[in-house]
């Protein structure tokens, strides 16, 4: 299974793309999608919904995990991410995908056994799943194949107990 992991931002949305296929992650791509600060907000949304409908298009994958929001205290920046998420769900919805979306919490606990851990050890244990050569960044880059990550191993589990994800 292909699974595309989108970290949604206005200024910079993560994504990780991998391949699941029984107890193994590989790593197929992963990088960010930038937009100019200067750019009216519906250019900005508007790029961000044509890169991933560019790698929905080259890597066809079958599901796309993307992290829910949580509670930032600058309003300002939740309204600005909440509109760069809705923009990559509906993308991924259009383009006939399942959409998933975990806490970061779950994400952290599916990748490195607890939710507390830190930006530097999720990277770590994302490095190591994928079996990289080095650390994925920015973190951005790192999150989304965090968030895909944790879709392989839940998509596994629910498999194990009976469900589908």
């Amino acid at each position: 299974m292909i699974i595309l992991g989108i970290d949604p931002g206005t200024a910079t949305t993560g994504y990780g793309v991998i391949e699941s296929s029984g107890n193994k992650c590989m790593l197929i791509d992963y990088g960010v999608i930038t937009t100019p600060s200067d750019a009216p907000m519906e250019q900005r949304l508007c790029m961000i919904n044509n890169k991933i409908e560019q790698l929905i298009i080259q890597y066809s994958p079958e599901v796309m995990a993307i992290e829910q929001i949580f509670y930032h205290k600058n309003a300002k920046t939740v309204i600005s991410v909440a509109q760069s998420r809705g923009v990559a769900v509906f993308t991924g919805a259009s383009n006939g995908l399942q959409v998933c979306e975990y806490t970061p919490l779950q994400v952290k606990k599916a990748v490195v056994g607890y939710g507390t851990a830190d930006k530097r050890q999720v990277q770590l244990l994302v490095q190591k799943i994928l079996v990289m050569k080095e650390m994925p960044k920015p973190d951005d880059a790192a999150d989304a194949l965090a968030i895909a990550i944790c879709h392989a191993h839940s998509w596994r589990l629910q498999n194990l107990l009976g469900g589908s994800k």
